[in-house]
């Protein structure tokens, strides 16, 4: 008994597209760690001052809205450098995180994201449930928790951030799975697209892992990790 060749085609491009995904996420990730590593260590960051790391955050905004609204309009090459530009970016505003944490500590909780990472991931795609319902209720939660972080820092509750911080791993649990399957359903509509938009969707999967990777990371960071 063969297979049929147009499963073997759509096989083929769903495999060439999660490569290029999570290639394109392990390059931002090496990025990221890279520069806030030498950032801290070569004092690099006794230069970013308030009004400077405000200006950084400013331009990592700007960067995730245009990739995100614009990569339509964006050429494949400018979307990778887009996001390749963003992760540096993002290497030089979490430096701060080697001022707060021990080396060790920080380590050791990269290496225990990358396994939730990789056991949600996996979940995602391999999973036969669909997971629309449950991303949609994430993304409003994830709302949520962005506006009670901000009302959280003028109440400065204790209590409440700890609630954030536990709600946060939960929401970025979920939406690794939600985002991988996402991706998943995503190949299976490319077919006959060029490889310049191949390109651009990988940029897109591989930005929203990037950030579900990072935010996790950070929540976990805060009960993980050990303080200087």
């Amino acid at each position: 008994m063969g297979y049929s060749p147009t499963l073997s085609r759509d096989d083929t491009r769903e495999r060439t597209l999660f490569q290029q995904v999570y290639a394109w996420m392990a390059a931002g990730l090496a990025i990221t760690g890279f520069v806030a590593y030498w950032t801290y260590s070569s004092g690099f960051i006794n230069s970013l001052s308030g009004p400077v790391m405000i200006g950084l955050i400013v331009a990592e905004l700007v960067v995730v809205i245009g990739l995100s609204w614009g990569i339509s309009r964006l050429s494949g090459p400018l979307a990778v450098g887009a996001f390749l530009f963003y992760s540096l970016l993002n290497g030089l505003t979490l430096s701060t995180i080697f001022l707060i944490y021990t080396s060790d500590s920080i380590a050791s909780t990269f290496f225990v994201t990358a396994a939730t990472f990789g056991a949600m991931s996996m979940y995602g795609y391999t999973t036969k449930r669909d997971l629309t319902t449950i991303g949609n209720m994430l993304f409003m939660a994830l709302l949520g928790l962005i506006i009670a972080s901000v009302v959280n820092l003028f109440l400065q509750s204790s209590a409440l951030y700890w609630i954030l911080t536990y709600a946060g791993i939960l929401i970025f649990v979920g939406l690794i799975a939600y985002d991988t399957q996402r991706i998943k359903r995503l190949s299976e509509t490319m077919g006959g697209q060029t490889a310049e938009s191949i390109q651009k969707v990988a940029i897109m999967g591989a930005l929203r892992l990037y950030l579900d990777f990072i935010n996790l990371f950070l929540r976990l960071l805060q009960v993980l990790g050990k303080r200087r």
